[in-house]
């Protein structure tokens, strides 16, 4: 009997706590979707509203938020609740004053969407806190372990092209507009090399700072130092997917030339149109060589211009004798490594440019990246299919290529 007792009391000490887990995610999905509401009518005090207003901080931040948010051109913005957890105060955001007795923890999914540009939702992770007081609800910190947005770095800039959108975060006008003039000019480029589906839109973020940078990519300022830009999305993405965004790094961006600047978006641009047709079968060597032949494919440089360090390389005698590896590619690493990376897959794309012919090239790329094979069997079947050579013998063409080009 004592037993049956004690079982009975468990149960419904489990009921009661999930009940009130139920009652908590209730709440603030209630919070949110009154936030959500306000962002979509343009209502500052709605949005304000659901804000802790003991946390002064907090709310001063958000204030610029929304203003931020009523900036950008957004057809969709809703948020789901997840796993809802009593934090006992223990986990609080940056300025955040004492906790509340009611105190949960959200996982929270964001999704939004920006007109003409995202063809679904864009979806971001977020972990808010939430406060109880006098029997209502409010969101009272953003935790760390969320998804960092352009918009909560500083003043948002909006700047559409033809073929763009260029936002920026403390960024000048002028700046913006030079963005969306190359973005432009960089969809143009890749859609004469690019013949497939693609949404000939690309959008640009520029943040402020290398550091802002690495805080949007959730990495280190280190990891992309020198790196002027990057386009984020999953390759083998459906056609559906959101658009890539490409993000820029003011500080390295800033020190090249008009032409370096053109190259690095239409670089990146090349990546948000082949990204449906790239998996994990296409080596790195391929996609970003690719990504080099049709961004230097609009210039007048030479090999001996581009291919620097290999150029180096040669003087000492020490070029490569393989294909850089996906593990070259890695950002962070040593930057001379990486260059010769870079240099190598642009200059096995050139070779079979000159050797097979651009239709040739590009059925390479697109039966690698079709192919259900494991990396090093996808590259040898195509290969042999679009070149008639496997690949070893393909690397000592290469090596007998990259050293005519560069002595």
């Amino acid at each position: 009997m004592a037993g049956a007792v004690l079982t009975a009391a468990c149960g419904c000490g489990a009921d009661a706590g999930e009940e009130r887990e139920g009652r908590e995610r209730a709440a603030v999905q209630r919070v949110l979707d009154r936030q959500a509401s306000a962002v979509r009518s343009g209502k500052e005090s709605g949005y304000l509203a659901a804000v802790d207003p003991r946390e002064k901080g907090y709310r001063t931040a958000q204030r610029q938020v929304f203003a931020n948010l009523r900036r950008l051109p957004l057809t969709e913005w809703s948020y789901t609740v997840g796993d809802v957890r009593h934090s006992g105060g223990k986990e609080r955001g940056e300025g955040s004053s004492s906790p509340a007795d009611g105190d949960v923890v959200a996982d929270v999914r964001l999704r939004y969407k920006l007109r003409g540009d995202d063809h679904a939702p864009v979806s971001a992770n977020e972990r808010l806190a939430f406060a109880e007081r006098g029997g209502k609800w409010y969101v009272s910190a953003e935790l760390p372990g969320s998804d960092r947005q352009l918009w909560e770095e500083g003043k948002i800039g909006v700047v559409r092209g033809k073929h763009s959108l260029v936002l920026g975060a403390d960024r000048g006008e002028g700046a913006l507009r030079g963005l969306a003039r190359d973005a432009d000019r960089a969809v143009t480029d890749v859609e004469r090399a690019w013949p497939r589906s693609w949404p000939r839109r690309v959008v640009v973020e520029s943040p402020s700072s290398l550091r802002d940078m690495a805080r949007l990519l959730n990495a280190s300022a280190s990891t992309y130092e020198g790196i002027a830009a990057v386009t984020t999305g999953e390759a083998g993405e459906h056609t559906d997917a959101p658009a890539d965004r490409i993000v820029v790094n003011p500080e390295a961006y800033g020190e090249l030339s008009g032409q370096g600047q053109q190259v690095v978006l239409t670089h990146e641009t090349v990546h948000v149109a082949s990204r449906t047709h790239t998996s994990a079968a296409t080596p790195l060597w391929l996609s970003e060589g690719f990504a080099d032949w049709v961004a230097y494919g609009s210039t007048d440089r030479k090999p001996k211009e581009v291919a620097a360090e290999l150029v180096r390389a040669a003087g000492e005698d020490d070029l490569p004798r393989e294909l850089p590896t996906d593990h070259d590619f890695r950002f962070g690493s040593d930057a001379e490594a990486l260059g010769r990376a870079y240099e190598s897959g642009w200059l096995a794309c050139r070779l079979i440019e000159d050797e097979w012919g651009k239709d040739r090239l590009l059925g390479l790329y697109l039966r690698i990246g079709a192919s259900q094979k494991r990396q090093d069997a996808a590259v040898e079947d195509a290969m042999q299919a679009e070149l008639g050579l496997g690949r070893k013998e393909f690397t000592e063409r290469w090596r007998s290529y990259v050293r005519k080009q560069l002595t």
